[in-house]
């Protein structure tokens, strides 16, 4: 329940603080003292976006603070899962600067909007006069059934399923056309990568294929250069190989005569011996040289195939070409992959749809279950509400597609009249009709969820007299299960309440201010009074006020 609500620098608020109490709470005031004003602020709590506009003095920021107390264990699931500590006493409370940037907390802890909407909805809801509309859609009659039916989880989870399907069914449609546009495009990867496949490329080919054809084509002058050569070396009479012989044997026959020429002897055979080793080397050389017009004709045809294909791909090594190959071939098995990939998620969808189906016949079954009940119910508090003839009756169809909230097509039916024809709520409801409708679904599915606080924002409007105190019974009565605060221009209301704050406000030369107190019995009378016979309070006002409040 919500134990104390603190609002400073908000719109006409300078400074607000108020206490609230278990019971039955009702707020009052004149038109434009500030009720909504209050409410919009309390509402910042809740996860409500603000802005720098709220902000009364713009030097300064806007803090609203509100503590609640709470049963142990409330909101197990969000506390764990949003890893924030609990504590009975909770505080929820929002900042804006005067750049209109905001902050939240959750018992001091920084907490996101999103966090503190979805903790706010499990503490209060707050029902407005403009939500009345609500209760013509399908949409809130739904909720209303699925939360007196306490199948609202299961209907979540079922809007994730249906949520989740519909990811899988988008990716296989990006599969399908991804498949189509692939398939286009598998024709040429693979007249590509067959070219290169078929091409056999070695990654080093290419210099000794170069260096090859570079011999191929100077054959005839490598061929006679080495034939003078060794000509020259070891076979003319006067050869360089002999010629060398006769040198180191004179330096030897002279190492008699100065022993340094014993070592320059043994260097200049060492040079014998190595240049008959060229010699040797040279002539297998010149004996493996001939012309080959064939390995001529099959080195250039190669390597223009290489050239050929590095032009194509616009790239200048044997080890791109192999890339782009290898590249190729992971394309084209991605592209036979997809088939494989598509038939799985047809099955994941199949699979899923069928899962979907039987939770939606589940809730089907158990939004059923709980029609005649709902029914009763409602009807019973509409009779009591002044609409003795009252029939409800809630019609079901079962759509023929799935949504995430099931198959069913929910539409509540009403008749004010005996004899009159059953009809939607929006075709056949007055306003005032529709206030109580409104009223009596609330309370009957308030008590259902228990939620920790209702509040509700003058939704009696065009009820008055017996109706607005039978009104004010039904608050009463749904405050023994929660805390009930209700804002409301109706003294039949105010006088059914345990507690009575008032709104006002004051004035100096320069401002406007909005407070609000909690009302002394004595106040209460007055203020009752006041609200029975206008500002002049009489004495039947003052006596009607009194037997208001027993």
């Amino acid at each position: 329940m919500l134990k104390t609500l603190h609002i400073s620098n908000y719109a006409l608020i300078d400074n607000l603080e108020a206490e609230f109490y278990p019971g039955f709470s009702v707020v009052t005031g004149e038109t434009g003292a500030g009720k909504s004003i209050i409410l919009g602020a309390f509402s910042l709590i809740l996860g409500q976006r603000a802005d720098a506009q709220v902000l009364t003095d713009k030097k300064r920021k806007c803090i609203i603070e509100a503590i609640f107390f709470v049963e142990k264990g409330f909101a197990a699931d969000f506390f764990t899962f949003q890893g924030l500590d609990f504590d009975t006493t909770l505080i929820l409370r929002r900042e804006i600067n005067p750049e209109g940037k905001s902050r939240s907390f959750i018992n001091d802890t920084p907490a996101s909007l999103a966090q503190l909407k979805e903790l706010g909805d499990k503490l209060v809801d707050v029902h407005s006069q403009h939500q009345t509309r609500m209760i013509n859609t399908m949409d809130f009659q739904m909720l209303a059934i699925d939360d007196y039916a306490g199948i609202s989880d299961k209907v979540r989870k079922h809007a994730e399923e249906f949520a989740a399907s519909n990811e899988i069914k988008n990716e296989l449609v990006r599969l399908m056309d991804l498949e189509q546009k692939s398939k286009n495009e598998a024709d040429f990867f693979n007249f590509l990568y067959n070219e290169l496949e078929q091409s056999a490329l070695k990654e080093n080919e290419q210099p000794s294929l170069e260096q090859e054809l570079e011999m191929l084509n100077n054959v005839e002058l490598i061929k006679s250069t080495l034939t003078k050569t060794l000509y020259a070396l070891n076979q003319e009479e006067n050869n360089i190989l002999q010629q060398l012989v006769n040198i180191q044997q004179q330096i030897a026959s002279l190492s008699k005569f100065d022993i340094s020429l014993e070592e320059n002897s043994k260097r200049m055979q060492s040079l014998n011996i190595e240049l008959k080793d060229i010699v040797s080397e040279l002539e297998h050389t010149e004996g493996k040289i001939f012309f080959n017009p064939e390995r001529l004709e099959t080195v250039s045809q190669r390597l223009s195939e290489i050239y050929r294909l590095q032009q194509k791909h616009k790239v200048s090594s044997v080890k791109e070409l192999i890339d782009i190959k290898n590249e190729l071939d992971s394309k084209l098995q991605h592209i036979a992959s997809l088939e494989g990939d598509i038939e799985k998620l047809k099955k994941k969808i199949t699979s899923k749809e069928n899962e979907l189906q039987k939770s939606a016949e589940k809730i089907s079954s158990a939004r059923k279950a709980v029609f005649p009940e709902i029914e009763q119910k409602l009807v019973n508090m509409l009779q009591m509400l002044g609409i003795p003839n009252a029939r409800i009756k809630i019609q079901c169809i079962q759509s023929g597609f799935m949504k995430e909230n099931g198959l069913d097509e929910i539409s509540f039916t009403f008749s004010a009249n005996k004899g009159s024809e059953l009809k939607e709520f929006e075709r056949i409801a007055s306003g005032g009709e529709q206030s109580r409708l409104m009223l009596a679904i609330k309370s009957l599915i308030s008590r259902k969820k228990l939620l920790p606080t209702i509040i509700f924002d003058e939704i009696d409007s065009g009820v008055s007299g017996e109706i607005a105190s039978k009104t004010g019974s039904i608050m009463k009565e749904l405050s023994k299960d929660m805390q009930v605060i209700a804002i409301t221009h109706l003294p039949q209301i105010a006088g059914k309440s345990d507690y009575h704050y008032q709104v006002f406000k004051t004035e100096d030369e320069k401002s406007t201010f909005t407070h609000m107190k909690v009302l002394t019995k004595e106040e209460r009378i007055d203020v009752l009074a006041t609200m029975l016979s206008g500002n002049k309070i009489t004495d039947a006002s003052i006596k009607t006020a009194k037997q208001l409040l027993h």
